[in-house]
């Protein structure tokens, strides 16, 4: 390895990358000295991924999950499986090669639906546990949505402690969606303040409600505003946001004397949210010990997950319909290869090829 250290300026520089590439040397690469470690063994895959996370991360939480990842301890967590998966195959395999022996355990349907329950429940825990830690690493979309003027803008202000919306008593003030983001307790929350659905003439607002249509759609939570002065009040949301996870809450509570014990009341005014942030931990469901866990938490890992689950349940089905044990073995086999991906141990070239261009450049 030649370091060069050069004083001057970026001419100077690139006239010494030049010089360097006139005698036969090349540009880095995007993850150049990150795949190098892994095609030579010194990193699995999911160490690897983890160099760009580290690097990606924007909050102490989501940094703290990639150093996990990093040193190795996340994929201590696939190792079990991949050798339980085997351990089955190896047993089938005996059976077939050597059924005269009979001081080895029977490979039965019995023992292969078995262990790909106990398996299956194992990747279970892993997808639930990823899927938190995905939230912990890349956050959430939350769309706050209400009728005109049920203090939306106000809500998104006191969240994000800025002015940054523009609030006034007149209705339709927001006619685009206002986008921010905070860090509440380690969760990273991109909220969108959308403007209010009413019927309305402004070309300019109908775009703006049109948008709203849409922020809703890409939600991963929507936080349903209503007037606590004014409960009652009918609107055109609950169409959109039936298949939603929602908190609805009751702003304007400082000007309400008598409240519903059943309900969530909030002041963006007095800035009283504290019920709505313990609210949105709840609803997103990361508890305490995800922040400490080492979990596969990125859409490659998980997707293998989920793949493996549905490929042993592949094996169990084909075990109570007693099909050919040596064909349940096949099915075990794709579901060991599946996991052996995840952490790149049998990984093509295009697919390591997709995942370093991610990298910046050398690292």
């Amino acid at each position: 390895v030649v370091e060069i250290s050069c004083h001057g300026s970026m001419l100077i520089a690139n006239e010494i990358i030049e010089l360097m590439i006139k005698n036969g040397a090349r540009l880095a690469v995007r993850g150049e000295f990150t795949n190098r470690a892994y095609l030579n063994g010194k990193v699995d895959l999911v160490q690897a991924e983890a160099v760009n996370d580290m690097i990606t991360a924007t909050t102490k939480e989501a940094k703290k999950l990639s150093l996990l990842s990093l040193v190795g301890e996340t994929s201590k967590v696939v190792y079990p499986i991949r050798e339980r998966i085997a351990d089955v195959m190896s047993l089938i395999e005996v059976n077939i090669d050597y059924p005269e022996y009979r001081d080895i355990e029977e490979a039965s349907y019995t023992l292969v639906i078995s262990e790909v329950d106990y398996i299956n429940s194992e990747i279970k825990k892993l997808i639930d546990q990823g899927r938190q830690g995905q939230i912990i690493k890349e956050g959430i979309k939350v769309a706050i949505v209400g009728a005109p003027n049920v203090g939306k803008s106000s809500l998104l202000n006191a969240l994000l402690k800025e002015d940054k919306a523009i609030v006034t008593d007149i209705a339709g003030t927001t006619r685009d969606v206002v986008e921010g983001e905070i860090n509440l307790h380690g969760l990273r929350l991109l909220l969108l303040d959308t403007a209010g659905i009413r019927e309305s003439k402004d070309a300019i607002e109908s775009i703006g409600i049109e948008k709203t249509k849409k922020s809703i759609e890409a939600a991963d939570l929507v936080i349903y505003v209503k007037d606590a002065e004014n409960v009652d009040k009918k609107d055109k949301f609950a169409a959109l946001i039936k298949d939603k996870k929602v908190i609805t809450v009751y702003n304007k509570a400082d000007k309400v004397s008598k409240k519903d014990p059943t309900k969530l009341y909030i002041s963006a005014l007095t800035r009283d949210l504290g019920s709505l942030e313990k609210a949105i931990a709840a609803e997103v469901g990361v508890d305490k010990e995800s922040y400490l866990r080492p979990s596969l938490n990125n859409a490659r890992q998980l997707a293998l997950l989920r793949k493996a689950y549905e490929q042993l349940e592949v094996a169990k089905q084909e075990a109570l319909d007693e099909v050919a044990i040596d064909l349940v073995s096949v099915s075990l086999q794709q579901a060991f290869f599946i996991i052996k991906e995840i952490l790149g141990e049998n990984v093509d070239n295009d697919i390591s090829k997709e995942i370093f261009s991610r990298f910046c450049v050398g690292k």
